[in-house]
Parts: C-alpha cells; sequence; structure tokens
C-alpha cells in the first residue's frame, strides 16, 4: 500500500465502517423478531462517504458474521442469524452501500437524496421479501411487520446521513 493512498484511504474507512456498523447493532430497540438499530445509518453513511467501494465494508460486515464473528445486532453472528428473520435486511444492506455510494459520485442533491431513499427502499424490499419467503407470511401481513413500524427512524436515519455527509464533504 505504500504510496497508493487511495487503496489506504478504502482499507481505513472499511476497517472503520465494520466497527461503526456493528457498534450500530448495539444500539437495539427490539420491535417485533426484528430489531430496530443504528446499522442502517452506518450503511448508508457509508455510501456516502466510500462512495461505490462502500459495498466493501458492508459485504466484509455480512462475511464476517457468517463465519461466527459476533458483529451482528447484539453480538450476534453466523448463518442462522443470515437466514433468520433480519437476513433479508442484512443483504438489503450490500444493495443499499451501492445505491447510496453510486449515487453520492454525483454532486446535486436531489440525486444524492434519491440515492439515500433507493438504499432505504433496498433494504426493506429485500427485507421484506425474505420476510415472506421464509415465514410464508402475506404481502401486506410482511410489510406491515417488516417495514411500516421502521420508516418513521429510517427518515431520521437518511437524514442524519445526509446531514453528517454535507458536513464532511
Amino acid at each position: 500500500m505504500f504510496g497508493d493512498l487511495e487503496k489506504s484511504r478504502t482499507i481505513a474507512y472499511s476497517a472503520a465502517f465494520i466497527g461503526l456498523i456493528t457498534i450500530g447493532g448495539w444500539v437495539s430497540v427490539p420491535l417485533g423478531s426484528i430489531p430496530f438499530t443504528l446499522q442502517t445509518l452506518f450503511v448508508l453513511l457509508s455510501g456516502t462517504v466510500m462512495r461505490r467501494y462502500a459495498v466493501i465494508p458492508v459485504t466484509a460486515y455480512i462475511l464476517l458474521g457468517a463465519l461466527g464473528l459476533p458483529v451482528f445486532h447484539n453480538g450476534t453472528s453466523g448463518l442462522g442469524v443470515i437466514l433468520g428473520p433480519t437476513g433479508g435486511y442484512m443483504i438489503g444492506f450490500i444493495f443499499a452501500a451501492l445505491f447510496t455510494g453510486l449515487a453520492y459520485e454525483h454532486t446535486t442533491p436531489v440525486i444524492r437524496i434519491t440515492g439515500l431513499v433507493a438504499g432505504t427502499l433496498a433494504i426493506y424490499i429485500c427485507g421484506v421479501a425474505w420476510i415472506i419467503y421464509s415465514t410464508g407470511l402475506g404481502i401486506p401481513v410482511a410489510v406491515a411487520a417488516g417495514a411500516l413500524p421502521f420508516i418513521p427512524g429510517d427518515i431520521i436515519k437518511a437524514a442524519a446521513a445526509y446531514l453528517v455527509s454535507r458536513r464532511l464533504s
């Protein structure tokens, strides 16, 4: 890495965001079987800071948890968590980081806000789709349980990611 500032920065940011996403999982408020955490804030923030490369720490976070490191919400880990009710949301984290990161490669505020919204929607779509698949619930029930209770908090988290990223740049 000597002399390659961009690679060094990517590695440092990746380590920081893996840590922040993990810490965000410890801030957990149970809402049924799916907890409200700050992980999505840090996933979106990784996209605002690392652009398209935000996929690296988010994917590494999921792989580390799948391999047994206690990085998921409340220190859980393993494939059982990914295959459980929250697994779809975690897969959605990858798409959220990608959509937000691609949007943040533009300087237009409307595109950036659209990227944050698209990232949040990606988390919902993957999470609700997994709930439907894994539990057999119907679409209305899955949306009511897996998306609606989280919308107000996720609006606040997306706004916070936007404001923090503006302050950082």
